[in-house]
């Protein structure tokens, strides 16, 4: 299925490279008749009545109003992040950081970006400022965070949120809201989509009177003949956001001479699957993430072939340049804070923990009738504990227990509060994602919500 997915884009991509001329005058075109009236209608349709204009605070410790000193009279770019997601959101961040280093000094004077967490409890200023630097953000991209339900507002109203899918290890969408609020132009894209493709919508398609510029189509028989080479179209439009060949560190290492530093088998792995390389611990994968400021390479669904092609690729600019870079340093893995807990229930709530990490149900039942009578004992500080077990015992497939699960993890974190001296090693976590808090040992995230689809989506965190 993944070598049949591959295969198609790069069908797709060779397709859209012979036709590119051609279909950007006739995009250009859509553009120009779908936006001519919303242009015309400018403030009146896209103005303060359109947008929350909630407060939000900047990663530099700015309080400001979305609509009067974000959106109105600007040029802008909008997506949703939060800081420690190790999927869709790096490869959006390091996406948009092309995007801007292609629009040049145009960015902070007529052209604004807006990366907005929907992780605030942990995301404050300070970290997003951290944030910021790690992704290389210059003048005109703020990082902002705000209040839950201010952010929850504005998500909604932009048509950014999108309900978690456990089914896509991304587990959300990665939009990419765009637009022009004075001639009323807006359209909504993929975050992670061809950096030229989007500096050109944002700093072209976008610009004053750019609706209402009559632009010639071209002929398909003027549409150049492309030769497709897998390798650099891998790398152009998947690894360029973080690496270069040659040309220095970016968001991660310059990648000239690596295969001479790092077995073939297993750059292979990396390549293909660096969110089970960082979930087993594996040394070089903990050392690079250590490296660089914890960014986490995503798993970006390459097939054998597509890295095949990519390291062949990056072998031979490398004999072109003729360079090498040293490895990062080692670094150990930092463990999350311990907390503590009740001895009666903790063993079997973890083991139900785990089953739910690996998607399995099979002695949830047993287990949560173990954390019942536990709770029994405990008398009424122990009631809601309870009567969470009692629905856990009663659920019959992965979702209910899974909702079950995070009753139960409420009232056993409540009653660690109560008693922080009997659960040493026991760390609370949370989900952004699934908006849910849990408990667990090991200094690596589980999560028992998304369980194999997202295995490490989360963070440990102090009491909630």
């Amino acid at each position: 299925m993944k070598s049949s997915r591959s295969a198609e884009r790069r069908t797709r991509l060779a397709h859209g490279i012979a036709i590119g001329l051609a279909a950007s005058a006739l995009a250009l075109a859509i553009a120009t008749l779908g936006t001519t009236a919303a242009a015309a209608a400018g403030d009146a349709r896209w103005g303060a009545d359109r947008f929350p204009n909630v407060t939000l605070t900047t990663h530099e410790g700015t309080r400001v109003r979305f609509f009067d000193d974000l959106i109105k009279g600007k040029i802008v770019a909008i997506n949703l992040i939060y800081t420690t997601c190790q999927y869709a959101c790096p490869l959006e961040t390091a996406r948009l950081a092309q995007v801007q280093r292609l629009i040049g000094d145009r960015m902070g004077r007529d052209v604004f970006f807006y990366s907005i967490t929907i992780d605030p409890d942990h995301d404050t200023p300070a970290v997003l400022a951290d944030y910021a630097r790690k992704y290389q953000a210059g003048p005109g991209w703020l990082f902002l965070t705000g209040s839950k339900t201010d952010i929850d507002q504005l998500s909604r109203k932009l048509g950014l949120s999108s309900p978690p899918d456990p089914g896509d290890p991304d587990g959300h969408m990665p939009y990419l809201l765009v637009g022009n609020q004075a001639t009323g132009q807006w359209m909504r894209n993929s975050a992670t989509d061809n950096a030229k493709f989007l500096a050109r919508t944002i700093g072209d398609w976008l610009k004053p009177g750019a609706a209402t510029s009559p632009t010639r189509l071209k002929s398909y028989a003027e549409s150049p003949t492309a030769a497709f080479d897998v390798g650099l179209y891998t790398f152009t439009y998947h690894c360029a956001a973080c690496h270069t060949i040659g040309g220095g560190t970016r968001i991660g290492p310059d990648l000239a001479g690596v295969s001479s530093r790092r077995d073939r088998g297993w750059l292979q792995r990396f390549i293909q699957e660096p969110d089970q390389l960082n979930a087993a611990g594996d040394p070089t994968a903990v050392a690079l993430r250590a490296a660089y400021q914890q960014a986490r390479m995503p798993n970006l669904d390459l097939s054998d072939a597509d890295v095949s092609a990519v390291l062949d690729y990056m072998e031979r600019k490398t004999r072109e340049i003729d360079t090498a870079v040293a490895p990062p340093p080692a670094a150990a893995a930092m463990a999350p804070p311990a907390i503590a807990a009740p001895s009666a229930v903790v063993d079997a709530y973890l083991r139900i923990q785990q089953a739910l990490y690996a998607d399995v149900t099979g002695t949830i039942g047993g287990d949560a009738r173990t954390i019942e009578t536990g709770a029994a004992a405990l008398g009424a500080a122990g009631d809601s504990l309870r009567s969470a077990a009692a629905s856990l015992r009663d659920a019959t497939d992965l979702n209910s227990a899974r909702t079950a699960f995070a009753a139960l993890s409420d009232a056993l974190i409540a009653i660690v509060g109560a008693s922080p001296a009997s659960a040493a090693q026991l760390a609370i976590a949370f989900c952004p994602m699934a908006q849910k808090h849990w408990l667990q040992r090991g200094a690596q995230i589980e999560n028992p919500f998304y369980g194999k689809a997202m295995p490490q989506c989360g963070r440990f965190v102090e009491k909630p």
